[in-house]
């Protein structure tokens, strides 16, 4: 199928929070990790999302110039035409870009779908976050009024996250502490700001512990529970039932009953990165360890051209984090709801 469009990807979002599922967002830098989730999504009969953070668009910029706007591009296009031969519907995201990249980043890529759209086609990406959690929160919601407005014109989706998740990704690092949990006051006022739904569709990251990376159980204290309170103290002011459509991040490393807590909430995409690059990376290690002799020109002898072709860890690599993504479906209970 082809890459959804915005309106394939209003009736995905819509049909996972009355199923309460959501879908695996998966973070990808490069074709191999583009083609290893779409594997992974056909693989579990369900409809997905593929996101490039700005670190993963410059890296895809290459290392010469490193721009982001042309890796994130460069992989949107290569992902529309190859999308097709997978049999789900992809949405196209960008992941946490800060106010420092906007100029940089989201801005310029609205401005190309803007483009598209005045064409007649579908935009290049279907969804754009902006990471405003290091602002304060009038400038962050000042900054997403304008960005929402500009996305609308592009039949977009703005994800926006009000309050800090935890860790460290692409250089935004926020503590672990008492500031990584959404309040009900933080919600109002975001619905105050940009409306639900009435001024444009967006998907919140609203804070309940979240930590980005790699932490071990304790670390860190999740309360999926809080987003009911969000969702009932907007929904009880505006006379709305379930106003949010919740983003999870920081989902690596979630136990399945704070999944499902979340999902009974309405989260209706959860992030998925550490998780799946060491899926990716594993078994491209093994088949190093393995070969040692073959992949090294060791002592002076030729190696093994068929273990060092980059084709022979690839598959093996594609192939693992597909199994991961797969998993990732299962977890959410994505699995089989594609539409058709």
């Amino acid at each position: 199928m082809p890459i959804a469009s915005p309106e394939i990807y209003n009736e995905m979002l819509d049909r996972a929070k009355a199923g309460k599922f959501a879908y695996p967002a998966i973070n990808v830098t490069s074709t191999q990790t583009l083609h290893a989730a779409l594997r992974g999504f056909a693989e579990a009969e369900s409809d997905g999302i593929v996101q490039i953070s700005t670190g993963g668009a410059e890296f895809l910029g290459g290392q010469y110039k490193k721009d982001m706007v042309t890796g994130a591009v460069g992989l949107a296009e290569l992902a529309h035409v190859v999308a097709e031969k997978y049999p789900v519907n992809i949405a196209l995201h960008t992941d946490h870009c800060p106010k420092d990249k906007l100029d940089g980043y989201v801005r310029p890529l609205l401005k190309i779908s803007q483009e598209r759209v005045a064409k007649g086609q579908n935009p290049l990406f279907q969804s754009h976050m902006w990471d405003g959690s290091a602002e304060t929160l009038a400038d962050n919601l000042d900054i997403a009024q304008e960005l929402l407005a500009e996305a609308v014109k592009a039949k977009i989706i703005l994800e926006v996250e009000i309050t800090p998740t935890g860790g460290e990704e692409d250089g935004v690092t926020h503590e672990i502490n008492d500031k990584l949990y959404t309040t009900v006051d933080d919600a109002l006022r975001t619905a105050e700001a940009l409306g639900l739904g009435d001024k444009g569709r967006y998907l919140l990251a609203a804070s309940f512990g979240n930590v980005h990376g790699v932490y071990k159980p304790g670390n860190v204290v999740l309360r999926p529970e809080l987003l009911r309170d969000l969702q009932d103290g907007v929904g009880a002011k505006h006379g709305k039932q379930d106003p949010f459509f919740f983003v999870f991040h920081g989902g690596s490393g979630s136990t399945e009953q704070e999944i499902r807590t979340a999902l009974e909430n309405g989260v209706v995409k959860m992030n998925l990165d550490t998780d799946t690059q060491y899926a990716f990376t594993r078994p491209i290690a093994d088949h190093m360890f393995r070969n040692y002799d073959g992949v090294l020109k060791v002592d002076g002898e030729v190696g093994n051209k068929k273990t060092y072709d980059p084709r022979s860890w690839g598959k093996l690599a594609e192939a693992g984090m597909a199994e991961r993504v797969t998993k990732a479906c299962a977890d959410l209970r994505s699995t089989g709801t594609k539409l058709k």
